[in-house]
């Protein structure tokens, strides 16, 4: 089999430019894009979710059935996303519906089905689309059972037995464990016996199945590889990932700065560029419109900002203990998010307490993540766990100080003032403690207060940083030759 131009079929749940809830999206779009511009063949799957714009008009190329059981009915509709081809598999009874995984924090009681018959399809098509990649990537639990199937119902079979699948596990907190009376659409599991799915003996896990299944498997940052082979870090299936450790790699994300550039950002009141006049100069316009947008008092103090999912992977357990002792000094905070209503609430009350320097917005909003980043001084990511993490690389384009917790990519992204001043792109605390936090807070806010010129030759440096798709493609790009 030819491998000078690779073919790839990259399999996630969604895809930036069509549907997204997270940082998979963003990979599903420029990871691709990346392989594109390296000339190599590659095409997305995803489901053809009815939240996809301009789904219904999208043309069909295929319309089929499983070949095997059950033999489900299915279309699949083309569309593109930053040139690279991507075939939605189209099935009404399981993605016609309001949203993508739940509805009012409910997840649907029928994930599991809905994601093995998608891992079933986008294997199934191949062939019919006369489409042969040499590499399936498959993304997290939603996709895991792609090497399952091709491992358990595709090794003997011609067209399929020389494709080779990596998985990339862009959380693991997410296993997707479904019983086995869920996953009937799967006959494989018909005998309720898949040891290397079982997480008991009722019961299997799609990222188990992934893990134990796939030629390579990659984390999304070197620092997160590592922690996987761990309990803590893996949240339960070290011995699954230190089973596979010489299968097992981290590359960590790029970053689209097609879209997170302040040099082209057309979400900001004013762009600038990495420059120290027209970086003061466009930084203090955008702070101005984003206290005005904020409802805070437009004046020359530090601004610290966040934009999250609200739940405890993201810290905000370890803010909340401390955030009043924090506003007492001379600041502002903007916090965006959405997500878990008893961190909304406690938000909502600290909000009342500190009117005067402290905003919640519960909201999910682009435009106001864009402003966010632009106009404030620094960023807050005060992560329990992140794998990979993209604010903290947008935060840095932007001039804006990420303020990390040193775990997964982060760890891996962000150099500390302290521990290395003259490479220094932010500060980073340690322990999972909200006094460890509030004293890296401390120390950022001095700097800010006490140093300023130095404050901007960190903030300059930090933009000077390149984080981009196309060194972690080349690293894919060995990996998947490594599979072959």
């Amino acid at each position: 089999m030819a491998t000078e131009n690779l073919s790839i079929l990259f399999v996630a749940s969604e895809v930036e430019g069509l549907i997204k809830s997270g940082g998979l999206a963003d990979v599903a779009k420029a990871l691709p894009e990346a392989l594109l511009e390296l000339k190599y063949d590659v095409r997305i799957t995803l489901p053809a979710y009815q939240k996809i714009s301009g789904i219904e008009n999208a043309p069909v190329i295929l319309e089929t059935k499983l070949s095997h059981w059950p033999h489900t009915e299915y279309r699949v509709r083309e569309l593109s996303v930053a040139g690279v081809p991507v075939y939605a598999i189209d099935c009404p009874q399981y993605f016609d519906r309001p949203e993508m995984y739940a509805e009012n924090n409910q997840a649907y009681d029928d994930n599991g089905e809905r994601f093995a018959f998608f891992s079933t399809a986008c294997l199934d098509m191949l062939p019919k689309l006369n489409f042969k990649p040499e590499i399936v990537h498959a993304n997290d639990w939603h996709t895991g059972l792609v090497p399952f199937l091709l491992k358990h119902r595709y090794a003997h079979d011609a067209f399929y037995a020389e494709m080779k699948s990596v998985l990339s596990v862009h959380n693991s907190v997410f296993k997707g464990v479904f019983s086995y009376d869920e996953l009937q659409c799967i006959s494989e599991f018909h005998g309720r016996y898949a040891p290397d799915a079982a997480v008991s003996l009722t019961h299997i896990s799609m990222l188990k199945a992934g893990v134990l299944n796939a030629d390579k498997i990659n984390a999304v940052s070197p620092t997160y590889a590592e922690e996987l082979k761990t309990e803590l870090g893996s949240h339960g299936m070290a011995a699954e990932f230190q089973a596979r450790a010489d299968d097992l790699v981290g590359i960590l994300n790029g970053c689209d700065y097609s879209s997170w550039n302040p040099e082209t950002d057309t979400l900001i009141p004013a762009n600038y560029s990495a420059d120290l006049d027209s970086m003061v100069k466009g930084k203090a316009e955008c702070k101005r419109s984003l206290q005005e947008r904020a409802g805070l008092d437009i004046k020359d103090v530090a601004v610290y900002g966040m934009v999250c999912r609200l739940t405890n992977q993201k810290g905000v357990h370890y803010l909340l203990p401390i955030l009043s002792r924090f506003l007492k000094y001379n600041l502002q905070l903007v916090i965006v998010g959405t997500g878990e209503p008893a961190l909304a609430h406690k938000l909502r009350e600290m909000e009342a307490l500190h009117p005067d320097n402290f905003k919640f917005i519960e909201a999910y909003d682009n435009g106001l993540a864009h402003l966010v980043e632009a106009g404030s001084d620094f960023f807050l990511m005060p992560s329990e766990f992140e794998p990979c993490g993209l604010n903290q690389i947008y935060s840095m384009a932007y001039g804006t100080l990420p303020i990390v917790r040193g775990v997964g990519g982060l760890k891996d992204s962000v150099n500390d003032y302290d521990e290395h001043p003259d490479v220094a792109t932010g500060f980073v605390f340690m322990e999972p403690e909200p006094m460890d936090l509030l004293l890296t807070l401390q120390r950022s806010l001095l700097l800010y207060a006490q140093q300023p010129e130095e404050f901007r030759r960190v903030q300059l440096h930090a933009m000077q940083q390149n984080f981009c798709w196309n060194k972690a493609a080349t690293e894919y790009v060995s990996l998947y030759r490594q599979a072959i």
